[in-house]
């Protein structure tokens, strides 16, 4: 058994949604719920198949975030992953959607930030074994940090 860290480029701009689901009809269903959840949603998407063919299935909408999550998913190499590049929208806009279509069977992360992911090569194939979302903390919130959290959530839309 071998552990490996992958990094992951996310395209400017874009935030990755990183999962494990079942089936290959899960690129379909992925696709009909973004473009069903948020109007102009740009995505690509790529599913790597786990047995049969082992082929890295893919659909989108944004060819250059198709060419990126095909990338990321043969930089994986783990069978049943899948990843999402998402621009105009963010995870937080369609995730419990994803969540409950039914061959979807976890979500490691939703995040713009750097990622890392964990995998493990075994006689059988990849695995991935967690990740690693951006940086460790470096301090504690204080009243100042709060009042810019709260006052970015309002900029941005997600508070009044």
């Amino acid at each position: 058994m071998e552990f490996s860290a992958v990094r992951i480029n996310i395209p400017k701009d874009a935030n990755l949604v990183l999962g494990q689901s079942h089936f290959i009809k899960t690129v379909e269903d992925i696709y009909e719920l973004l473009v069903t959840s948020v109007p102009g949603v740009r995505f690509g998407l790529a599913f790597a198949e786990a047995s049969g063919p082992c082929l890295i299935r893919h659909e989108g909408n944004d060819q250059q975030l198709k060419a990126a999550a095909i990338e990321a998913c043969r930089s994986i190499g783990a069978g049943h992953a899948f990843v999402i590049f998402v621009n105009n929208a963010y995870p937080i806009n369609f995730l419990n959607g994803l969540k409950g279509i039914q061959e979807v069977c976890s979500i490691y992360c939703a995040t713009a930030n750097p990622i890392e992911v964990v995998v493990c090569q075994t006689e059988v194939g990849r695995g991935i074994m967690g990740v690693v979302d951006g940086q460790s903390p470096k301090g504690v919130e204080d009243d100042a940090a709060r009042k810019d959290r709260s006052s970015f959530l309002r900029k941005i839309g997600y508070k009044q």
